[in-house]
């Protein structure tokens, strides 16, 4: 389970970089000529390019076929299954569950789901388990969809190597907890009770690793008509000032340039810079009358540019610190992901088992894998302190974010989910009650045995 667990995840890891490879190549294979003799001069950087989408979709085709084939040469059991399976002793929750199945032979027809569901929704062990595995699919999901977001602004990465960053912490230590956990709940032989207490510790641990968002953040930069004023004019939330007063600037167009004083402006027209030249392929602006002064510590002033185009390099030192605990928190979680699923099949009848993992995946994806990426989206929004407004004052994307309050709330968000996974394991815990081994039913041979 937990090899197939990480491979679930590195699968599409790896169809993400094939696939963007893919793209560099043209959508044609070959660039059409145009009606002269020349050829049409397309490459990645124009916008009429197209990546070459298709291909992607002919090798899944051939490598869907490619697995059916041996898939469908296995027989219905594995030679040995009825012999591993007898020797088996029943974990159920003794619930009176598995007694009620095997009398009434429950899983045989249609008309026995509203019952087979009472007594899967019904067992206190299984609920408990199933939301303490949506909590945590809830800040997994969400952290996935948005852990570059946090990297970008709160370090300031360009987007691209933010989601490089976030995708290399991700994928690898998800994969790699669910592996270990596997690993030793394998090798270490653990009761169905011990697993779940095995779930506690992980998330606990999990929790305490959580608090990196504490000490590993990282402040704004000075952001001017944002964090603070123009040189001690206009006002805080205000993009325009005195000194850019005249220059009928559009919020509209937001192209960040970092001045001499190592402020952040808005664009070189709320910097109010009136020129620019090249200076080694690279634009540098100047006569801009909202710059102060550089910053240095001779007290010198640097006049060989006054603004340069982009973010103000950030001063936090935290991104190594940052990603090495989010990797720990990250293995740490995915630890209880198989355990759970193994805590799952055993507590509930075998006939149920893969009626069990069909409800906990619906449980998931209400509770967990959709909610998710909203709440963290919500979150996120929250902090923001500089909208886009286009011409017509409706409200876009966000130019700016609080670090500080995005810390906070991804943090309380994800503590928050973590203590109802630890409180929802500690009741599976105290509601779990194994068969008594005078009184455990043994397993039916090869014909009643349920394939999962």
């Amino acid at each position: 389970l937990g090899i197939g667990y990480a491979m679930s995840l590195l699968g599409p890891a790896i169809g993400y970089v094939l696939g963007g490879q893919l793209l560099n190549i043209y959508i044609d294979i070959q660039i059409p000529k145009r009606q002269d003799t020349a050829y049409t001069k397309v490459d990645q950087d124009d916008p009429r390019w197209l990546g070459a989408w298709w291909i992607g979709f002919l090798a899944c085709f051939f490598a869907i076929w490619l697995l059916i084939i041996p898939f469908s040469c296995f027989p219905k059991h594995l030679p040995g299954t009825a012999k591993i399976q007898a020797e088996k002793i029943s974990e159920t929750h003794d619930d009176g569950s598995q007694v009620l199945v095997q009398a009434n032979n429950i899983g045989q027809s249609l008309k026995d789901f509203p019952m087979a569901l009472m007594i899967l929704l019904r067992n206190p062990v299984l609920m408990s388990l199933i939301i303490a595995s949506s909590s945590e699919a809830l800040v997994a999901t969400g952290f996935a969809t948005f852990l570059p977001k946090f990297i970008e602004n709160q370090f300031g990465k360009s987007s691209s190597s933010a989601a490089t960053l976030g995708g290399l912490v991700l994928i690898p230590a998800a994969a790699l907890g669910q592996v270990i956990s596997g690993v030793l709940v394998s090798k270490c032989k653990m009761s169905c009770k011990s697993i779940i207490k095995f779930m506690i510790s992980t998330c606990s641990v999990a929790l305490v690793l959580n608090t990196v968002f504490l000490f590993a953040k990282c402040g704004n930069e000075p952001f001017a008509g944002v964090s603070e004023t123009y040189n001690g004019t206009g006002t805080l939330y205000n993009l325009t000032a005195p000194c850019n007063a005249n220059c009928k600037c559009l919020r509209s167009m937001y192209y960040p340039v970092c001045g001499r004083d190592e402020v952040q402006y808005f664009s070189p027209c709320f910097a109010g810079c009136t020129s620019y030249l090249f200076n080694n392929m690279k634009k540098t602006y100047y006569n801009c009358s909202c710059i102060g002064k550089a910053k240095r510590e001779n007290g010198s002033e640097d006049v060989l540019y006054e603004a340069v185009p982009g973010k103000c390099p950030t001063q936090c030192t935290f991104l190594p610190l940052f990603l090495t605990f989010f990797f720990l928190a990250v293995v740490f979680t995915f630890m209880a992901t198989t355990p759970t699923t193994v805590a799952i099949l055993r507590c509930v009848p075998d006939k149920q088992r893969s009626f069990a993992l069909g409800v906990q995946l619906v449980f998931l994806r209400l509770l967990g894998t959709i909610p998710g990426p909203i709440l963290f989206g919500v979150a996120i929004d929250n902090s923001c302190t500089l909208w886009d407004i286009n011409e017509c004052e409706i409200k876009g994307a966000c130019w700016v974010y609080d670090n500080e309050r995005m810390a906070f709330l991804l943090m309380g968000i994800s503590a928050a989910c973590k203590i109802i996974t630890i409180i929802f394991v500690v009741m599976a815990v105290y509601f779990y009650k194994p068969p008594p081994l005078t009184k455990a039913l043994p397993r039916k041979t090869s014909e009643n045995i349920s394939a999962i």
